[in-house]
């Protein structure tokens, strides 16, 4: 029997059992270098003497397991995954995902393990490409809605079978709990309503953790840094009512754990919806709520670290409906009319005077209702045509010309006394 048959630790303990045939060391010496008990080294010392190194080989070396899965298996399932799992590098299963559609779907039980050795032999898999440079992560916050991150995924997850999508991503921080939408873009109405979604489960949180897109937060101005003003978007207006803080992360890897979660959807959500042939926002959103945000949870959320929860009480339907809508402040006219978005609202007169300067607040929810608001009340008003362009003419031309802000020169006539120009008008 070679030496090139033994693994490195059966050579490395022949080198050891060498010296003590030669003399520089006790069996009990030999025993803690080999990391072993003084009774396992008397046998290996008593193989050693009458075999020498070959002999410290191990007995199954070289057989077949008794726990092994018969060929037949074997073959079958690789059959299976060669069929169903297989494809090109953005298609084909890891041996993860495969092992388990192999016993949901197939009735078959196989360690992932077990599943990658054999995909790799057969070149249904390729090792792991080489990782970037490792950073330390931060710890995770210590109570379940304590800290959501959000973030919207840009990726073609329905594959060749429809357009890009955007996949917007909730992930608790203390938990990993994951709430998931599917939709168009990442958008105001597309923030609220995967905020929405979470709050109807789970309550609100305290607060999110975003980038710094326009959708979230925003620079301030010059008006409003002049002002010493914040700026606010839309939907931080709306997580504000709520009393949900907004902290907005500088790179991508301060919010790594949403970050990551993409990368994990990407891969299980896109060939989870393949098998299923989903095609559009609405049977992709009714997979997520029915089937694979339950499943996914229950795989890979974990225990917080304390086991108070942070949510607030959700709000009822009827408190949550004036908080996620658009609000824009606008002027009415002299007649009585708001422009909003190119369109033109005719309010009811409250008098035959018109207002002076009045403001009025125009509310829009994501179904186009709209609601025109003065002095925090709903006021009564129906959409009128826009008004054309000779009409509008005719209005400019109306107007009472606008003021003179021209100043006379100090040497200027006018300037003089009444007095002293009549006089210097009589003179010859």
């Amino acid at each position: 029997m070679g030496r090139t048959a033994l693994s490195k630790r059966e050579v490395q303990r022949g080198g050891v059992l060498g010296r003590v045939k030669a003399g520089d060391l006790q069996l009990k010496d030999a025993a803690a270098l080999m990391k072993t008990s003084y009774r396992q080294a008397k046998r290996l010392w008593k193989k050693y003497r009458s075999g020498g190194t070959g002999a410290l080989k191990h007995g199954n070396a070289g057989r077949k397991s008794n726990r092994a899965c018969p060929a037949k298996e074997r073959s079958k399932i690789l059959r299976l995954v060669r069929k169903k799992y297989s494809g090109d590098q953005k298609t084909r299963f890891g041996p993860t995902l495969a092992a388990e559609h192999l016993a949901s779907e197939d009735r078959l039980e196989v360690h992932p393990e077990t599943l990658r050795r054999w995909m790799l032999a057969e070149g249904l898999w390729s090792k792991a490409r080489k990782r970037k440079q490792h950073r330390k992560r931060r710890d995770r916050r210590a109570h379940f809605g304590e800290l959501v991150q959000l973030d919207g995924s840009f990726h073609e997850w329905y594959q060749d079978r429809a357009g890009k999508a955007c996949l917007m991503n909730m992930v608790d921080d203390a938990t990993s709990s994951v709430e998931a939408l599917l939709g168009e873009g990442e958008t105001i109405w597309a923030a609220a309503r995967v905020l929405r979604q979470w709050i109807a489960k789970y309550g609100v949180p305290l607060a999110l953790y975003t980038d710094w897109k326009n959708v979230y937060v925003r620079e301030p101005t010059e008006k409003e840094q002049l002002h010493g003003k914040v700026p606010v978007t839309q939907f931080g207006r709306m997580c504000r009512k709520l009393d949900i803080g907004i902290i907005a992360a500088n790179s991508p890897e301060a919010k790594g754990r949403v970050e990551r979660g993409n990368g994990t959807h990407q891969d299980r959500l896109i060939k989870k919806m393949g098998r299923k042939k989903i095609r559009t926002h609405e049977a992709a959103n009714r997979f997520l709520q029915e089937q694979y945000l339950a499943d996914h949870n229950a795989r890979f959320a974990c225990e917080p670290a304390a086991p108070q929860d942070y949510h607030r009480k959700a709000p009822t339907a009827r408190e949550l409906e004036p908080v996620f809508c658009l609000e824009t402040e606008r002027s009415i006219s002299n007649d009585w009319v708001v422009r909003y978005e190119s369109r033109y609202f005719q309010l009811e007169r409250t008098s035959d005077y018109p207002p002076r300067q009045a403001k009025v607040m125009a509310c829009e929810w994501e179904d186009g209702r709209i609601e025109i608001r003065y002095q925090a009340k709903a006021r009564a008003h129906h959409e009128i045509e826009a008004p054309r362009a000779a009409e509008q003419a005719i209005r400019s031309a109306d107007k009472p010309p606008k003021p003179s802000h021209w100043k006379p020169a100090v040497g200027h006539p006018w300037r003089k006394p009444a007095l002293v120009r009549a006089t210097a008008c009589a003179s010859p």
